[in-house]
């Protein structure tokens, strides 16, 4: 073998194993992603069982409960019922749902003992805002699911509350704006009317969670399996030998 064919052989030598260490990597890789989805899958599961289990609940009463020992991330979608009168102005946020665009009615509910909670009442379009969004007066009781604040506004835009232009449902930010220091950490999203209001639309709280970590991890799997048959492919005559 003359000088020059051996260093061809050894430049193809190198070339190959610099190919079966990338196809070695690239499954390794795949195959850490694909079993991380499993792994999501699994919590997803959890939470979406968790979730169903707490909506379905007997109502867990906010009057005698200790707000400061709920955690409203833990706590999400828990069913609430709370009693008191609702006070100060409506806050409207943006919001699309079934019905269109337009705004979910965030409104303080004032309780007998001096706290305040945050209630979505449900949902109106920009007409039903124009022509007047009605308000039961007196003692009510409201029915509906436990939600965690919504800091820092929508995507790319932020809640301007000097202009009344509200992206998220940021309790804090709202309370402050409406100038009241005791407001629970969370908000209660109410149920559908029963007081037999046409609007605000409420029970609108969507309880679908997006699950496709099968299917990703399928993918990962799937790339895996290419990157070993690459690695065989690249490996099958010296294999042989």
């Amino acid at each position: 073998m003359t000088t020059r064919e051996g260093q061809g052989e050894r430049k193809l030598s190198l070339g190959l194993v610099a190919f079966a260490a990338f196809a070695a990597a690239c499954a390794l890789g795949f195959g850490a992603l694909g079993v991380w989805q499993m792994e999501r899958m699994a919590w997803k599961n959890g939470l979406v069982a968790a979730v169903e289990a707490r909506s379905a609940a007997a109502p867990l009463d906010l009057d005698t409960a200790d707000w400061a020992a709920i955690d409203p991330e833990a706590s999400e979608y828990q069913r609430v019922s709370v009693s008191g009168r609702f006070e100060g102005a409506d806050t409207l946020s943006q919001a699309v749902t079934v019905y269109g665009g337009g705004f979910w009615v965030m409104t303080p509910l004032a309780l007998d003992d001096g706290r305040a909670v945050l209630v979505n009442r449900g949902f109106v379009t920009a007409a039903e805002r124009d022509a007047g969004i009605p308000r039961p007066d007196g003692l009510v009781t409201i029915t509906g699911l436990l939600r965690a604040s919504e800091p820092d506004g929508g995507f790319l835009r932020s809640n301007d509350p000097r202009a009344g232009r509200w992206y998220s449902r940021d309790v804090a930010e709202i309370g402050a704006a409406a100038g009241i220091d005791n407001m629970a950490p969370f908000f209660v999203d109410a149920g559908a009317n029963a007081r037999g209001e046409a609007y605000p639309i409420g029970g609108l709280t969507v309880l679908h969670f997006s699950n496709n970590h099968l299917l990703y991890a399928l993918t990962w799997f799937g790339l895996t399996l290419l990157s070993l048959f690459a690695l065989y492919w690249l490996l099958r005559d010296r294999l042989r030998r």
